[in-house]
């Protein structure tokens, strides 16, 4: 086992491959498994019978908590034993027992960036891409392929298709059925899923109504309106708001929707019917 130096805390009942590398200030729990492609960085903690096996980066500062398991085979039926890899970044808390699988496919990654919090029993499938400061809550199951952007919230006990795109500051409502892409900055919930408005808590939690002298926050409740209240279907609504110039919200949110009903795409979450 590569090891830093002597601060590295490991409980006499781990099982720790001697190829894995294990940076200053780990401390690896009771009854945790740790495989020989496992990097882990500095000051992380593993706990109690956490299982971290194939091609795997841990950055510094996580904390996996029990029962959690990262890095395995993906639960794909392409899967022919390519070396894939998961990549997580920084300061991530990952509850009791997360899953988080490798990609399927030779050199490709599944992916969690910084700061996220997955709560109890989340699951992250093959080849996911989830950027920073997310919040999960407990029993989320994401299939394969699905991206998600920074800061976005999800409710509990839910579903995610496959190839889903979930925006920037999304809201997702807890036991949502989540087929389709979910616009950034917008609230979603039902069975099926729909988009209900902006996320305008969030959004000034964020100080979005201070950007801009404020011109941002109406601007994007403008355009909102456009594509999602007017009769107008989603595609005259983007040429209509690509008229004028932009800030940066409502750019994103048109570019995320232009790209969204393009080919290859599942489509944008419709709005709850007036």
């Amino acid at each position: 086992m590569a090891v830093e130096n002597a601060s590295v805390q490991i409980h006499p009942t781990a099982v720790v491959d001697p190829k894995a590398e294990l940076a200053a200030g780990v401390v690896v729990g009771p009854g945790a498994v740790i495989g020989p492609l496992v990097v882990v960085g500095p000051n992380t903690w593993i706990g109690p019978h956490v299982v971290l096996d194939g091609r795997l980066t841990l950055g510094r500062d996580n904390k996996v908590f029990p029962g959690a398991c990262l890095g395995l085979e993906p639960q794909d039926l392409k899967y022919r034993g390519a070396d894939t890899e998961v990549v997580i970044g920084d300061g991530n808390t990952l509850r009791e027992c997360v899953t988080i699988n490798r990609a399927t496919e030779e050199g490709e990654q599944t992916r969690l960036g910084d700061g996220n919090l997955l709560m109890a029993y989340c699951h992250l499938g093959h080849n996911c891409v989830l950027g920073n400061n997310i919040v999960m809550s407990n029993a989320i199951q994401v299939a394969g392929h699905v991206f998600i952007e920074d800061r976005a919230v999800v409710g509990g006990c839910l579903g995610i298709h496959q190839f889903v795109h979930i925006g920037r500051q999304a809201m997702v409502g807890g036991m949502t059925r989540v087929d389709r892409d979910v616009p950034p900055f917008c609230m979603v919930e039902g069975h099926p899923g729909r988009v209900r408005g902006l996320n305008r808590v969030g959004l000034r939690r964020s100080g979005m109504a201070s950007n801009h002298e404020g011109r941002e926050l109406k601007q994007l409740q403008e355009i909102w309106t456009l594509l999602y209240r007017s009769d107008r279907v989603i595609a005259e609504g983007l040429r209509e708001a690509r008229t004028q110039p932009l800030l940066p919200a409502s750019e994103h949110l048109c570019s995320f929707l232009e790209a969204s009903i393009g080919p290859g795409r599942r489509g944008p979450m419709p709005a709850l019917a007036r």
